[in-house]
Order: structure tokens, then sequence, then C-alpha cells
């Protein structure tokens, strides 16, 4: 571990070297502890491994707060030893997902713009250690963070206590990409001075008093690569449809072929929608996002995209390797900030984002759901698509018309659970097509939403519903007893299709 030690810059540091088992029995029962990572980058690894490890000779419970999702397998291992009390702001794994609907610990659904003010304003529980995994610590008593920023820069600042996870698996070439900017408090604050997506603003690490550094572990273990898969031939057409209504935004003046900063949801669909960019005419993209997959790397290499500003990097096995075994020939292109920039309402409507998001389901008027599987199960979170799109120049919401080889359908009379109200989508997009929501009142929308972004199978059940809705009125209407008819039929029989037409 010679060279982790080398990472540690400042000489007074480096006797507080000390194992992660060591660190795992600082941890108190009923700690709150803030973890670096977002979206399976950048998560400090051995600690919370140590943890788990304590688990099965010691019982307690934590509070886990993080950026987002983390990898390695940690939510699973923490979900499955029974350590977690309350976990937020987001989560991705299986396993934490089935003991969250199960009630065995809290689950804090949260915009990811606001843990960071929410810590700020002292309106839910403090960091009592911030656990930060960092490529180093410099001279002058920055920790300098891996492949994310997420919240590290705020669990530092709210913290008791700092314990550093220096990894020398990340690259120190990375050194020289972050830029981290502490917002003072609401009331007290100066607009934020960034206008351009490749702004610079803030320092290149997370600034920190030595004295409150209680431990550093030296590890060396790599990220978890991404479980996105390639484009299939669904969501090659839902990037077609949406380069289709780009280019018409284009022709009919709205853009530029520079189009406006693109953001990206995290997943496969939202990936592949990016991906087919690619055999588009815009050139001169920049990206202003929380994540970076696969694609954005793909768009900056084929020239494309000049300038990408993300939290985080979350990458398969493949472009992990190009991309940090290269890190050189992306870092005048690339900028990580804290989760509190990339999703922050201020910057997102100044720069007018194009912001492209993954919904489960959408109803006939535009009301969408990205979180919870027939209203109650949760599946990942609202993450950041909310703080995106209420305030982006365009909010896109992506899926497949179906699921579960045709018996659900995506497009239903009413949403089980809201997360993204109508008045927050513009743009429908489903690999049957798009429809154009912009100024359109409820009973308008129907018609668009059904006939292009509907599965076929599913039309005509559609507007028969509206039609018997419409003779009760209303500025939306709705049939209650049936809305959700859909949702309860699909528990009972398995399908929402017509169970005249599934018999026959």
């Amino acid at each position: 571990m010679t060279q982790g030690i080398n990472r540690i810059e400042q000489q007074e540091l480096k006797n507080r070297v000390v194992s992660a088992e060591e660190a795992a029995t600082w941890i108190e029962d009923g700690m709150t502890l803030g973890l670096s990572g977002f979206t399976r980058a950048g998560d400090a690894k051995a600690l919370p491994q140590a943890l788990v490890k304590r688990s099965q000779t010691e019982k307690f419970k934590v509070d886990i707060f993080t950026g987002a999702s983390l990898g390695s397998d940690l939510d699973k291992m923490m979900a499955e030893a029974g350590i977690i009390r309350k976990r937020l702001p987001f989560q991705a794994d299986n396993v934490m997902r089935k003991r969250i609907n199960q009630g065995e610990f809290d689950f804090v659904d949260q915009h990811l713009s606001h843990t960071a003010e929410m810590l700020r304003n002292h309106t839910m529980e403090q960091i009592d250690v911030a656990v930060v995994e960092a490529i180093k610590i410099t001279e002058d008593g920055m920790i300098i963070p891996t492949t994310s920023v997420g919240n590290s820069l705020s669990f530092v600042e709210s913290a008791s206590e700092v314990i550093v996870e220096i990894n020398t698996a990340q690259p120190e070439a990375l050194e020289g990409v972050h830029d981290l900017f502490s917002l003072a408090k609401q009331g007290e604050r100066q607009p934020i001075p960034l206008t351009k997506t490749g702004d610079r603003i803030g320092t290149r690490g997370i600034p920190v008093d030595p004295d409150k550094i209680k431990g550093i572990i030296l590890t060396n273990q790599a990220d978890s690569p991404s479980p996105i898969v390639p484009p299939d031939d669904e969501t090659k057409q839902m990037a077609s449809h949406l380069i289709r209504f780009l280019e018409s935004e284009v022709e009919q003046g709205r853009l530029t072929k520079e189009l406006a900063p693109l953001q990206s949801g995290i997943g496969s669909v939202a990936n592949a929608v990016f991906h087919g960019l690619l055999e588009s005419d815009f050139e001169n993209l920049k990206v202003y996002s929380e994540v970076l997959q696969d694609a954005v790397f793909d768009l900056i290499d084929a020239g494309k995209v000049n300038m990408a500003s993300c939290c985080s990097i979350t990458l398969s096995e493949d472009k992990m390797n190009q991309v940090f075994n290269d890190i050189d020939q992306y870092k005048d292109q690339l900028i990580l900030r804290t989760q509190e920039i990339s999703n922050h309402p201020e910057i997102i409507r100044r720069l007018g984002l194009i912001s492209i998001n993954t919904a489960l389901e959408m109803d006939i008027y535009g009301n969408v759901n990205s979180t919870h599987v027939l209203g109650r199960n949760m599946m990942n979170g609202i993450g950041g698509s909310g703080d995106f799109a209420r305030n982006a120049r365009l909010s896109i919401f992506v899926t497949k018309s179906i699921a579960k080889n045709g018996d659900i359908s995506s497009v239903v009379p009413m949403v089980s659970h809201v997360d993204h109200t109508e008045h927050d989508v513009d743009i429908l997009v489903t690999e049957q097509g798009y429809a154009d929501l912009r100024g359109l009142a409820p009973r308008q929308r129907v018609e668009k939403i059904i006939q292009n972004c509907a599965h076929p199978m599913y039309r005509e059940t559609l507007m028969n519903y509206f039609e018997e809705a419409k003779e009760r009125g209303g500025q939306t209407p709705h049939m209650l007893e049936k809305a959700l008819s859909w949702h309860t039929q699909f528990e009972r029989e398995g399908t929402m299709r017509p169970l005249a037409e599934v018999k026959s």
C-alpha cells in the first residue's frame, strides 16, 4: 500500500491510516453515515463492507445517506445484514428494494438536489461520520474525489468526523476534473455564477480541516461496471422519434443544430436514446447532466459532444477501461460537480436544458409515474428526474409502450402513482412515436398520447375509457371506479388486456 501512502500529501495525516475493520469499530448504533457514491461510481467501499462483517457478531443499526445508488453490492449487503435503519435519497438494488417494500427499514425518496439543502437547514439528521472515497489528500488540505462527487462535499461539511478511503484503483489523473462549489444558507446566498456548461466556479477538491479527519483507509477496488444493455430495436425507434422531434424544433427556429445542453437519466433506455444522437446531424453538443454513461463518451469520441458536466461517471466495463486508462484525453471536456449544482433548478432553468428521463408509466393526460409499481412498491426512486423535469426548457419522458410481453400497457387511464404531473411533462416518447403536449389542454392531450405513444393493442380500449369519461364532464374527465381498473385487473388476472381478447 506504499502507493496509497504517497497519495496522502499532508505528512501529519499519514499516521491516521487504519484498517477498515478498525474504522468500523468507531461507528456506533444509531449514527448517521454520509457515504460517497452516485450510481455505482465513487462509492466508499471498504468501510461499509467492514460494517457488514462486524454485524455478524454485533447488532447495530445506522442511517445511510448517499448521493444515489451504490455499487459493489453495498446496498444489497447492508440490507441483508440488517444494519440499516433509514436510507436516502435513491437506491437501485433488487434486495434493498424488496426489503424497503417489506417495511424492514425506512426509505426516504428524495429529489437529489434537496439532500444538501436539508442538511444545511438542519431539517433532518446531521451526519455523524462522512465516509468519502478519494484519489488523494493534497498538501493544502483538499480531498480529491474519484469518479463521482454526489453529496460528498455536503457530508464533509455537515459531519462531526470524516473517514477518507484512498482508492489506488482510481487514476490519479482524475485530479483537475472536479469543481466543488458550496452554497451559502438560503436567504444569504448570491446567484450561482454558472452561465455556461463548461464554467468552473469552485475548488478542485473538498476543503477539510485536518483535525476533522479521524482515519484514512487505503483501498484498491474499482467501481462496479454499469449494467446497461446495448440498444435494441425498440430503443432505437425511440431515439429515432426523439431525433425527429428535435429536428422539427430546429426547422421551426426554436433550436439550432447545437440544440441546448442535454440531460439524460440513468439506465439502458436513456443511454440508448442518447446513443441515437450519433446518427444525427446535430453537432457541437453540450451535456449538463447528473450522470455520464457510455453514450456520452461515444459522442465525445465522434466529435459530437465538446463539453460534458456531471456529478458521476458510470460506465460499462469496456468503456470504463477505455476512458480511465486515457482520462487525459477527456479532461478538457469533463467537469465533475456536486449533485446539488448538477441538479440545481436555478442552473437548469438558466441554461435551458433539454431533459430526457425514463417513465414507468404515463396516463392519457401526461402524468408520469417513475417510481412505484402498482402504486405502492418502490422501484428505485425519483432520483434527479424531478429536478430536471420541472425546470428544463424541454421535459421529455421516454418508455417502451408495453411490458411483460404486452400484459402491461405503459399508457394507462390514470397512473397509479404521480411523480411528475402533467404540468411538468412536455414530450412523451415510446417506440410508437412521440406526443408534443406543450400548450394543450387535458382533453387535447388524450388523442395525441393514445395515437402516438400507446401500443396498438391498447389504443381502442384507452379511447373507449376517455369517451365514456367525457360523458361525466370535467376539465380532466375520469371515472374513478374504473380509473385504476387496469392495475387491479393485472393484479387479479396477470394482464391489462381486455379479458375477452385474451380468452379468444
